[in-house]
């Protein structure tokens, strides 16, 4: 893996000849072009640091793309992935607080409870974190199959974020299976600033969503996603895949800042933040 931005040492060209700092000639070897410890992808994906007074969430986003913008192929995303995506992706797990998910996406992807991962112990006890971030499910119906171990057996209490006219009676099977129902709604769905606002309220600063397209959508065009991590994956699907986000267009296009790049075997791993 190669760091292409920020600029640093490593990745600025050289004053003399050109080269780039490790090209043979100039003594750096091939440092610049490594396997990264998590230790120093976490750092690389760090959240903000709190400022004074109550902390603000902070939600980032973390979705994979082709070339030509499909955001699944047959259905799911592990088609188009690397195993320096998914390595990427259980970071961004060992650093969140919740992972925030849709409901159709959990059916899709076969979601399992977070685990906990001793390489990330000493890194969530020093920032107030229990041993493994909660999922919450954006869901307006509750139709979910409360016998999974998503629900049953997590870690963590399992969260559903729905709306205040939910069917009682799927909060009550809901309940009976371990979940926490977390009413962010004033009517059958789920408003996204409320869910921020709602996980926030339960301590939960440093949020993760992993899609799918709509509920990235929703969050998009409510204004209150603060970061992008895309992965680009160096293929061509073609077909009618989903983007990463979707819904009805926004009348002002959002724009993010890049705040890095890295490069493996042709993948990018990019980080966009809101200014």
């Amino acid at each position: 893996m190669r760091r292409l931005f920020p600029v640093t040492d490593q990745t600025a060209t050289n004053d003399r000849g050109g080269r780039p700092p490790g090209a043979p000639g100039e003594g750096g070897g091939a440092a610049a072009d490594r396997e990264w410890s998590l230790d120093e992808l976490a750092d690389a994906y760090a959240y903000p640091e709190p400022g004074p007074g109550e902390p603000r969430p902070w939600l980032r986003a973390n979705m994979v793309s082709t070339l030509d913008g499909a955001a699944q192929h047959d259905g799911r995303s592990q088609p188009i992935s690397t195993a320096t995506d998914m390595r990427i992706f259980g970071m961004l797990r060992g650093l969140a607080d919740v992972v925030v998910v849709g409901a159709e996406t959990v059916r899709l992807e076969g979601y399992r409870p977070a685990r906990a991962r001793a390489e990330f112990a000493g890194r969530r006890e020093a920032a107030g974190q229990g041993p493994a971030p909660a999922v919450a499910v954006v869901t307006a119906s509750l139709d979910l199959d409360f016998s999974l171990p998503l629900y049953t057996s997590p870690l963590v209490p399992t969260l559903l974020l729905t709306g205040a006219a939910a069917a009682p009676d799927r909060i009550a099977a809901a309940q009976k299976a371990g979940a926490q129902v977390v009413i962010a709604g004033d009517g059958m769905g789920v408003d996204p600033a409320r869910a921020v606002e709602a996980l926030a309220g339960l301590g939960h600063t440093r949020l993760l969503t992993e899609g799918g397209p709509r509920l990235l959508g929703q969050f998009v065009a409510s204004g209150v996603l603060d970061e992008l991590c895309l992965t680009v994956s160096p293929m061509l699907t073609v077909g009618d895949a989903q983007r990463i986000a979707g819904g009805p267009s926004i009348a002002v296009p959002r724009r993010f800042a890049l705040a890095s790049l890295l490069e493996e075997e042709g993948f990018l791993f990019a980080r966009y933040r809101r200014p």
